[in-house]
């Protein structure tokens, strides 16, 4: 298949994935790193009641407000 056809298939919204060697495929910047912070414990009880209610972990809850809090404040 050439590169024109595989492009056109992508932007008509194609499932392209059978066509793509995902064994090598890496996600940019997916390196991590454990931290540790210290939180008040009314917070940490928040964080709690809010992963339960959505139904995720607590680290999802952080993680989450992180990315958004960075996303606003330095916008692309």
């Amino acid at each position: 298949m050439k590169a024109k056809e595989f492009d056109q298939k992508f932007d008509d919204g194609e499932d392209i994935t059978q066509m793509l060697d995902l064994s090598q495929a890496k996600r940019p910047l997916s390196t991590q790193k454990r931290l540790s912070i210290d939180l008040p414990i009314w917070m940490i009880e928040l964080i709690d009641q809010e992963a339960s209610r959505l139904g995720v972990t607590p680290q999802t809850i952080i993680q989450t407000c992180v990315a958004e809090h960075l996303a606003v404040n330095n916008p692309s």
